[in-house]
């Protein structure tokens, strides 16, 4: 059986033009493009960032455990 794609609901505040399936491939290939450019710049930062917010909250979580209170 194929699935087919759900349209995606109507964002009434920012209308969006209908697109030839070629426009839109070119405009998903640009933005990949400029996103690839972004991450090869800064992907280390974002890394690093990213990194220290895990840590720092799963440090603050493991900190403000109750051992006698159940977790629901």
């Amino acid at each position: 059986m194929k699935r087919t794609a759900k349209p995606l609901p109507a964002d009434p505040g920012a209308p969006w033009p209908r697109l030839s399936d070629d426009a839109a491939a070119e405009i998903y290939l640009f933005i990949e493009y400029v996103l690839r450019l972004f991450e090869d710049r800064y992907g280390s930062q974002l890394g690093r960032f990213y990194e220290s917010m895990s840590r720092d909250n799963l440090l603050d979580s493991q900190l403000n455990l109750e051992l006698d209170d159940p977790p629901f």
